[in-house]
């Protein structure tokens, strides 16, 4: 009898073995959007924070495996399909109320806030337009332009600029063709997306500031996703590589002191779109970044 029970256990343990050993060593999927629409738009920070999420926690939710998705279409649309669960896992995107209600969202903002201070590309003869600028009042008879279901479009709007908005890959374009005359561009932006228009310049006097987090956003049916990056970056935060992916990436490290500040003009406006939850962060010291010493 004894060997009998012996005998039923082992096979058991045998047989399932296999079956555990797969599913531990299978590795997560997780699919990422690649935007095509804005040329030379800077993208790879995002996928590093995304990496270092993934990484962070994966002793406690086992292998990853990243898989690009070539996207030639706004972000409206990528967040729809975000949403029908098609193509992509995860999408960075700066956050709204209407955001946060149709997705997963996970609160911890991977740019810093860096997004929310923002720097103008326009025409290169245009310089003396915006050098007398001193009131907010005179900088709303600039036309302004942004993408089509971009969040800052709205926020503009709001406090009372004149926007006219396009298709992200046609609005340098537009701006040269005199359409509008101020393409207002996160601190690490502009001179990317510049560098091969000769008649184009970062302007020089002018930065915008109102909160605008960037955030990750995961289909409602993919709790262990977003779980998972919240877990992963809030370890990344707490050991300090968070940081340190920030304040060295290609991407972000020497835009401060390329924008000038201390010789800008700031101009600082209200953001309609935050949601509740997103203001009640907004005083974490841990999750933005400190004084930019203008």
């Amino acid at each position: 009898m004894l060997f009998k029970y012996i005998f039923i256990l082992y096979v058991s343990i045998f047989l399932s073995t296999p079956t555990f050993a797969k599913s531990e060593s299978t590795p997560l999927i997780v699919k990422y959007g690649t935007s095509l629409l804005l040329k030379n738009a800077p993208q790879s920070y995002y996928l590093d924070v995304l990496k270092l999420a993934l990484e962070k926690s994966s002793y406690k939710y086992g292998a990853f495996e990243l898989k690009e998705q070539k996207l030639e279409m706004h972000q409206g649309r990528t967040l729809n399909m975000l949403e029908r669960e098609e193509l992509v896992d995860v999408v960075w995107s700066m956050t709204s109320i209407e955001r946060e209600q149709r997705f997963n969202t996970v609160y911890i903002p991977i740019l810093k806030g860096l997004m929310g201070y923002r720097i103008g590309i326009i025409r290169a003869d245009d310089q003396y337009q915006f050098s007398d600028i001193d009131s907010l009042s005179q900088l709303k008879r600039v036309s302004i332009g942004q993408g089509i279901d971009w969040p800052d479009t709205e926020i503009l709007s709001s406090n009372g600029f004149k926007v006219t908005q396009g298709a992200a890959r046609n609005l340098l374009h537009m701006l040269k063709m005199k359409r509008f005359d101020f393409f207002p561009r996160g601190l690490h932006e502009p001179w990317s997306e510049i560098k091969s228009n000769e008649n184009l310049i970062v302007e020089q006097k002018i930065l915008l500031k109102y909160p605008a987090p960037i955030y990750f956003f995961v289909n409602k049916n993919n709790q262990k996703l977003s779980q998972r990056l919240e877990f992963g970056l809030r370890k990344a935060i707490e050991d300090g590589s968070f940081d340190t992916l920030f304040y060295s990436h290609e991407m972000t490290s020497d835009v401060i002191q390329k924008a000038k500040l201390s010789k800008r003009r700031l101009f600082e406006l209200n953001n309609p779109l935050l949601s509740d939850k997103t203001k009640q962060i907004l005083g974490d010291e841990t999750l933005w970044l400190a004084s930019l010493n203008q």
